[in-house]
Formats: structure tokens, C-alpha cells, sequence
């Protein structure tokens, strides 16, 4: 392998052009191809790399010429394609960094499954959430007890999506039929990513169960009234889908998907454990006989817990967030993107075990078709299935998720 990672990105769209910056960014990585079905999206990207870093990538509109010119690639199609695309590169021997989405059926979480298990070629799931500030915080809090025992997670993708929707057609964005066709939790690992690893899933616990529920539709048609452009349509997508999920260890995670009603952006994680709890929303912290038992009465909450997270970075956060430089902040996403990149490309290089890997992959990934047959059936338990095939029993839990 050459000193520098040469990288191909297939899919130019919105998620694909801001990645090439965050890979850009990364001095161990170059970008040598980029592909993407509308060839006028990849040359955009093409261009944007040439801009930043100095080289200008080969432009195709068929994803396997790619997989000939890089040593990994990153993809960032429609959902729909991305195990396909994962799986040829795997069985080519080209590493993947795969983008986040949900599975559309249990033959998309097997194929990645499988041909990882037949290539052994490297995988690493890109959920960037995972490598931000707040959560790597609060992970490493649960890794030394701060919260005692966990009992509860919880975790939303709160996002006003409208505008993105309701144009999905002149800008040709995938999500679109996603609303139009299918009810679901649609966009699942955002949340339960960063909850995973702090429950140890697939690494001495498990997800095992998840129940659904989805309100009515009313938010895309209000929207679309207003802007007076597809009035016509209904929208089968509910505005909140509320998904419980049990867990092997007896913890419960509670999952919320909100991208269609007036909101603000909020992943909401919450922890919950027998000496105290971490809110994302407020940014705070509340441990047991360690702040007054009245703090819970309104007002007061407001005037300990909002923000006091930040008290325990000194001696919780990791040294890649301390230590965090104004171009990994401005490379994407506050500064997660570049961090989760500069893992994946370090791994890479060095065929180190990623960080999160294709069974994390898959099992996060199943809980968008899990809940849309749960939806679909008035909200019955689904089965998660164990595609560690029973390691799960035998990975060991991560002190945090590695930097080394």
C-alpha cells in the first residue's frame, strides 16, 4: 500500500461533496476517483478536491472503475445501494468506509455480513456521531463508573428535514422516496451508535428486541401546502416514530426519529444509571449525593445542571478532542467528521481492527426494517438478530473507542 491512502468516494451528492473536504483534511489521505450516477455532481466534487488538495480525481459514473484505482473507498450513495457497492469492493480486496443509513431488509445486513467473513477485506462504519465530543464524553464517564450501573439510553434524530424532502426531486435526493414509500426509523444510528458502544452491543451485550410505533403523516402535507409544490402527495412517512429497544444485558434504549415538524437539530442522548444521569440537551450532568437532591425542582435544574458537563472534561474527554485543532473543527461537522476520518485512514494504513465494524454495521443498520414490519403490524416486538453469529459472548467491551 503507497504511504498515503488513496481513497475513491462513490456518490457525489450532498454527504459525498462535504466528505471530500474532511478527507482533504486528513495529511495520510488523497483522493484518486470519484464517482457518481449524475456525472455533473462528481465532476462538482472533483472539482472541490482539486481545490483543497491539490490533485485532480479521475470522474466516473460507473462506481467499479473506482474500486480499480483506490486502495478504499467511501460510500455515500442512496441507502438502497449501499451494501451492493460495500460488498463489490469487499470481494475486490478495496477497503470501505461505509456512511450511515438504515437497511431496507435482512439480505442487505447479511451481504455485508458475509462477504466481509468471506474477504476479511476491512470495514469501518462512518457514523460520525459516534466520534463527537459530547458523546466520547459521556462514554468514557460509563467506562469509569461516574453513572454507576446503566439501566436506560436514550437517544432522538430531531432534525427539520422539510426543505430537504419536499425538494427532493430537483435536487435529486434519495430521501424522498424514503417519505413518499416507507414508515419507519429511517435514520437509526445517529442515536444508537454512540448507545451501542456505550452498552458494549456486540461486545458482551446485545440488542435483542425493538417495538415501533409511528404517529400519523401531517407534517410533509402542511409543508408542501405552504409551499404550495406537491400538494397532491401523501406522505407515508409518520412525523415521530418512537422505537424501544431491549437489550441481553436488561437495559432498555428508547429511540425517537423527528425530521418532519418544526424543531431544533437535538440527538438528545440521555444515560441513566444508579448513581446519576448525562443530558445532551442540557448539556448536564446529575450524580447522586454529589449535587443537591432538590436539583431535579424547576427552577433549580436549570441554574446546576444546564452545562456543567464541561466540568467533567479535564478528566473525562479524550486528548483527540482536547487537543482538537481549528482545521479538524472546520473540516466537518464541529470537528467529528475529521476525527472519524483520521481513525478510519490510520486503520487503514496500519490493518489495524476498526472501530466500528461490519457487525455493528449490520446490527445498527437492521433496525430501520425491524421497525418499519413492527409499524406496519400495530407495533409487535421484532426480533433483532445476532449477526455475530454468537461472539458477541466473546468480543471484549472497549475501554473507549480507540484512537491508538
Amino acid at each position: 500500500m503507497n504511504k498515503k491512502l488513496r481513497i475513491g468516494i462513490i456518490g457525489a451528492g450532498c454527504r459525498g461533496y462535504a466528505l471530500v473536504k474532511t478527507v482533504c483534511s486528513v495529511p495520510a489521505a488523497e483522493i484518486v476517483a470519484i464517482a457518481d450516477t449524475y456525472e455533473d455532481k462528481a465532476l462538482a466534487a472533483a472539482k472541490e478536491a482539486k481545490e483543497l488538495g491539490g490533485s485532480t480525481p479521475s470522474v466516473f459514473t460507473d462506481y467499479n472503475k473506482v474500486l480499480d484505482l483506490a486502495d478504499a473507498v467511501i460510500v455515500c450513495t442512496a441507502w438502497e445501494f449501499h451494501a451492493e457497492i460495500a460488498a463489490a469492493a469487499m470481494r475486490k480486496g478495496v477497503i470501505v468506509g461505509l456512511d450511515v443509513g438504515g437497511a431496507y431488509g435482512p439480505n442487505d445486513c447479511y451481504e455485508l455480513v458475509n462477504t466481509y467473513e468471506r474477504t476479511k477485506t476491512p470495514f469501518m462504519f462512518l457514523e460520525n456521531c459516534c466520534f463527537d465530543k459530547n458523546e466520547l464524553l459521556v462514554t468514557n464517564m460509563v467506562r469509569h463508573g461516574i453513572f454507576g450501573e446503566i439501566v436506560h439510553c436514550s437517544g432522538a434524530y430531531s432534525h427539520d428535514l422539510r426543505e430537504e424532502i419536499i425538494t427532493g426531486f430537483e435536487k435529486r435526493h434519495y430521501r424522498l422516496r424514503n417519505y413518499l414509500f416507507r414508515n419507519c426509523e429511517n435514520y437509526p444510528t445517529h442515536e444508537l451508535g454512540p448507545i451501542a458502544k456505550i452498552l458494549n452491543i456486540n461486545r458482551g451485550n446485545r440488542i435483542t428486541k425493538l417495538v415501533s410505533v409511528a404517529s400519523k403523516a401531517a407534517g410533509m402535507k402542511a409543508y408542501a401546502k405552504e409551499k404550495n409544490v406537491m400538494t397532491d402527495v401523501d406522505f407515508k412517512q409518520g412525523d415521530i416514530v418512537n422505537t424501544i429497544i431491549t437489550c441481553a444485558g436488561g437495559e432498555t434504549v428508547e429511540l425517537k426519529l423527528d425530521t418532519t415538524l418544526p424543531s431544533f437539530y437535538d440527538r438528545a442522548l440521555t444515560v441513566r444509571g444508579t448513581k446519576g444521569l448525562y443530558s445532551q440537551t442540557l448539556n448536564g450532568v446529575y450524580i447522586d449525593k454529589v449535587h443537591p437532591e432538590n436539583v431535579g425542582q424547576y427552577p433549580v435544574y436549570s441554574q446546576i445542571l444546564i452545562n456543567n458537563a464541561s466540568e467533567y472534561e479535564k478528566d473525562y474527554l479524550p486528548d483527540v478532542w482536547k487537543n482538537i485543532t481549528k482545521e479538524q473543527l472546520d473540516a466537518g461537522h464541529g470537528g467529528m467528521d475529521a476525527v472519524m476520518m483520521e481513525i478510519f485512514v490510520k486503520k487503514a494504513l496500519s490493518g489495524e481492527k476498526m472501530p466500528i465494524d461490519v457487525y455493528d454495521a449490520a446490527t445498527w443498520m437492521s433496525v430501520a426494517y425491524l421497525s418499519e414490519q413492527s409499524v406496519l403490524t400495530g407495533g409487535q416486538p421484532q426480533t433483532i438478530p445476532d449477526f455475530t453469529g454468537g461472539r458477541w459472548l466473546l468480543r471484549k467491551p472497549e475501554d473507549v473507542i480507540d484512537f491508538g
